[in-house]
């Protein structure tokens, strides 16, 4: 079939390869002038399936109360919410019960431990050689941190996941370069997770994609599209801000939408309303500083702190710091609080260890569903498919969602249960 790929980020890529793997002629088409320029461009690059998780959880609108309170919040308010963040937080609350919790976890959990192995099987069957390192660790500052992750844990040991409660010592036997000044009660190491390079996986398959046939149409922003047999797309090419673009019309047997937020207004002219929000994230991404004699000055490879909900990834030469839940805003308006907190999260544990005066800024959008799971498979038009709201775990996913939208796209029954994957929870029409 002739496909049709919206979006470039690193959901579109992984779909653009997987379909093209069945033999589909795929077009790509894409705002931006490349791949992952957007929301997947310095995202944290952990890769734990085990703590892909929904954020609508029992006791979690109480724990967002209290943390904005707090000075270095993991979760802010961007502004004052309007109406459809306002359904948004509702639809969130009302998914926090026990039941619907353990359905979205199990059914997220599902599709990241196969996204791993789909990660690792392309990564082999390519020799694709990115920036990676094995390993991640959840530091646990105090004893009342301890008490307050034995839940999760409980739920790590249900799934299968192979972690290990480690005490202090232990953690700093895994990562040498954590400050000892810094108080440190115990870590969870999970071994077997760690950190990719995102942007630089998906610029590698992007070069796979087109050996196959992929066609990427940089600089398009699609108008429109309509459902049918076959599915017309309308885009405006433009390279020149100074010039008008260029229109488009082509049609196709099928396409997919992977692009994130900027789905919304082409999926509401077909009746479609998704309750996708942005949650905006933010990172700092520096040079890590090359001391002689302190090999192990930085870290090796991924952490997480879990009191601020900031990860710390090791990214070849580089250091990045990612975290921060900032609900409604703007894109391009940035608070001060977020990246404060990742300034001091980095001090407390690295001082010292990379050049911040070369450190990059980014924030970007998180997709975010109110109940968790993305929504993979059949919208309910005509020749119309669907692979989005991957929240902050776009990369940790991106890999099994693509596999199994081209499953279903060609009449394959999935490796994984999709039950919790359809729209057809969420009640769009």
């Amino acid at each position: 079939m002739r496909i049709a790929v919206i979006g470039a980020g690193i959901i579109g890529v992984t779909t653009a390869y997987e379909l093209a793997a069945d033999g589909h002629q795929v077009t790509v088409f894409e705002r931006c002038g490349t791949v992952a320029e957007e929301t997947s461009f310095a995202n944290a690059g952990v890769l734990a399936p085990g703590y892909v998780t929904p954020w609508a959880a029992p006791g979690m609108p109480g724990k967002v109360l209290r943390h904005l309170l707090s000075a270095h919040a993991p979760v802010r308010f961007g502004g004052a919410p309007d109406a459809a963040m306002l359904t948004w937080l509702w639809r969130w609350w009302r998914a926090c019960t026990p039941e619907t919790y353990q359905r979205n976890r199990s059914a997220m959990h599902a599709l990241a431990r196969y996204s791993r192995a789909r990660l690792d099987a392309i990564q082999q069957s390519l020799r694709i050689e990115y920036e990676q390192a094995r390993g991640l660790l959840v530091l646990l500052r105090t004893e009342r941190d301890v008490a307050l992750s034995r839940a999760g844990l409980k739920l790590l040991a249900e799934l299968g996941v192979d972690f290990h409660l480690v005490d202090a010592a232990r953690c700093r036997e895994i990562e040498p370069g954590l400050d000892a000044g810094t108080p440190l009660h115990a870590g969870v190491h999970l071994a077997g997770d760690g950190v990719g390079n995102c942007r630089q996986f998906a610029m590698l398959l992007r070069a796979e994609a087109q050996r196959l046939g992929v066609r990427f149409r940089f600089h398009h922003t699609v108008c429109a599209i309509q459902a049918g047999a076959p599915v017309s797309v309308q885009t405006v090419e433009r390279t020149d801000a100074n010039q008008p673009g260029v229109e488009h019309n082509d049609s196709f047997d099928a396409l997919v939408m992977c692009a994130a937020l900027g789905s919304l207004p082409l999926l509401g002219r077909l009746g479609m309303r998704l309750p996708l929000q942005p949650v905006y994230g933010y990172s700092l991404t520096a040079p890590l500083r090359i001391i002689e004699g302190h090999p192990d000055f930085g870290p090796r490879a991924a952490l997480m702190d879990e009191k601020y909900k900031v990860a710390i990834s090791r990214l070849g030469q580089r250091v990045r710091v990612a975290g921060s839940a900032e609900l409604g805003g703007r894109a391009d308006t940035w608070s001060k609080g977020p990246l404060d907190t990742l300034y001091k999260v980095l001090h407390d544990w690295f001082p010292g260890a990379t050049h911040l005066a070369q450190a990059q800024r980014w924030k970007g959008a998180r997709p975010m569903l109110p109940d968790g799971p993305p929504v993979l498979g059949a919208s309910g038009h005509p020749g119309v498919w669907i692979n989005l709201g991957h929240g902050s775990s776009g990369w940790a996913l991106s890999c099994g969602s693509a596999r199994v939208l081209a499953d279903q796209i060609a009449g394959r029954t999935p490796e994984i249960d999709t039950e919790r994957l359809s729209a057809s929870r969420l009640h769009t029409h």
